[in-house]
């Protein structure tokens, strides 16, 4: 920690994040901790390019985490879907609390559900796994590539432009927006990103003091699930804007130990290519279930789905590039209202 009293939390700048990083920060003064929060500005935020051409949501991560190795913050809020998987050297992730609702779900004009969309309706979605899966639906949709916070998003049926926009449940739940939804979808029809609705609190790894402090957040059903999802994306090789969806969910079996069961998606934008698979097995083999699922999907033909069509180069990898210097604002918001500004 940066001092005695004060921790400091690296943010993005957007509502969300902001929010997100406002509701840790609550739980820690609650504890008694001075917290400051520190805008970080990524190139994901200055860069309007799609994130498949930036190198996924991974750009989000990697300034901060930069910011956090060089000791100008003491402590970050990821949405756990935005990580790579691969561990960052020297840092730690202490604390993954309790889920929101992984599912995503649909903001359409008039109140329209997934199934009432006429034939052509334009839906917006910057993610090729809601786009595949959308696909995968048959339900002649015309999907449009789009960026943007939730405002932007949602603004875009408002004003006409699209007949509907694909969010993530969680981000709307925490803005307190739910109101706006026209529909939760359900995994059978659409499975979100690994790790969707979770998020991951990260530390130094040296920093055992913060570690006992932020460790007390952590729900280890949460864990267990992300955990397992997190293996498959790893084992593919996927990266974080691949077209691949998983879910896990934790259950207590007859005899009362507890179990996961995972289900994971694969396909291509094009709606050419689809498949889904599921196991079932003990939480203390997350990572096993995860390693076993991906292993299944390959052998089944899931290496199709991430195979560019012919004429279209691949993507690059999750990451990114990002300046040489990460901007880093102090911001002290006092209340929610506040920090929604």
């Amino acid at each position: 920690m940066s001092t005695a009293s004060t921790i400091r939390i690296g943010t993005r700048r957007s509502a969300l994040a902001t929010t997100q990083a406002g509701q840790i920060a609550d739980r820690l003064r609650a504890l008694g901790h001075d917290v400051e929060l520190v805008e970080i500005v990524t190139e994901g935020d200055t860069n309007r390019a799609p994130l498949a051409q930036l190198g996924g949501t991974g750009v989000f991560a990697t300034a901060i985490r930069e910011a956090l190795l060089a000791g100008r913050i003491d402590l970050t809020v990821h949405s756990l879907k935005d990580l790579p998987t691969a561990p960052a050297p020297g840092l730690t992730i202490a604390a993954i609390p309790p889920r929101e609702d992984p599912r995503d779900v649909l903001v359409a004009r008039d109140g329209l559900t997934l199934g009432e969309l006429p034939e052509g309706a334009k839906v917006g979605t910057g993610s090729p796994r809601r786009e595949a899966q959308l696909a995968a639906l048959g339900l002649g949709l015309d999907i449009r590539p789009i960026r943007g916070n939730v405002d932007t998003r949602v603004g875009y049926v408002r004003d006409g432009a699209l007949d509907a926009v694909v969010l993530a449940k969680a981000g709307l739940s925490r803005l307190g927006r739910t109101a706006e939804i026209t529909e939760a979808i359900d995994p059978v029809q659409m499975l979100p990103a690994p790790g969707q609705g979770a998020l991951a609190l990260e530390i130094r790894s040296d920093d055992a003091a913060l570690y006992d402090v932020v460790a007390a957040f952590d729900d280890a059903d949460t864990r267990a699930a992300v955990t397992a999802e997190r293996a498959v994306l790893a084992a593919l090789e996927a990266g974080c804007s691949a077209p691949l969806g998983a879910l896990a969910e934790v259950s207590e079996d007859l005899d009362g130990s507890l179990e996961i069961s995972l289900r994971a998606f694969v396909g291509r934008t094009d709606g050419t290519f689809d498949l889904r698979r599921s196991v079932t097995g003990a939480v203390g083999r997350a990572v096993q279930l995860g390693d076993e699922l991906a292993a299944l999907l390959l052998e089944d033909g899931a290496r199709d789905a991430f195979e560019p069509p012919t004429g279209h180069p691949p993507d690059p990898a999750p990451g990114g590039v990002l300046p040489d210097t990460a901007p880093v604002t102090p911001i002290h918001p006092t209340s929610a209202a506040e920090r929604e500004q």
